[in-house]
């Protein structure tokens, strides 16, 4: 965590496990923001080259999850890369391999499902799942919930 703080932003009580991959080609922290009481597990690729990533609140981002700001504009006829930020909202709960695509917003309390490639903004308490992902169901939680996750080890 010492070193995660150096080049990001991140909030009290969060973890951010080993073998998450930050992309920053900036030397601002702010590229890449996580809020207070998240859990970033393994294998999860947080792209800040071009636009940022701000993630809220009680924010679980599950392994093998690919957040990106940047892509190709396949309309371009000279392959440009296309950015925007993306925004997590509190409480948002990202499935084991979903892909976040740039410009995304996720609002309050929306559930993405494993697999789940998500190329839309989702409605809060949205249940989404699917390729291109799309809504699937409501959730029902008061989100009365305060994500302390801290492993002793944990790969």
């Amino acid at each position: 965590m010492f070193l995660v703080k150096r080049f990001i932003i991140v909030g009290k009580n969060s973890f951010v496990s080993m073998n998450v991959k930050f992309l920053n080609l900036h030397a601002v922290r702010s590229q890449i923001q996580i809020g207070d009481n998240c859990i970033i597990n393994p294998n999860v690729l947080l792209d800040g080259r071009k636009g940022r990533i701000i993630i809220g609140n009680n924010v679980d981002i599950s392994r093998d999850t690919y957040i990106y700001t940047a892509q190709h504009d396949p309309h371009s006829d000279y392959h440009n890369i296309k950015f925007a930020d993306v925004v997590i909202k509190d409480y948002v709960w990202i499935a084991s391999r979903a892909t976040i695509l740039p410009g995304v917003i996720l609002e309050k309390g929306c559930v993405v499902a494993c697999g789940a490639i998500v190329t839309k903004s989702v409605d809060a308490m949205c249940i989404v799942g699917g390729v291109p992902a799309s809504v699937i169901g409501k959730r029902r939680s008061q989100l009365k919930y305060k994500i302390d996750y801290h492993p002793p080890f944990y790969t």
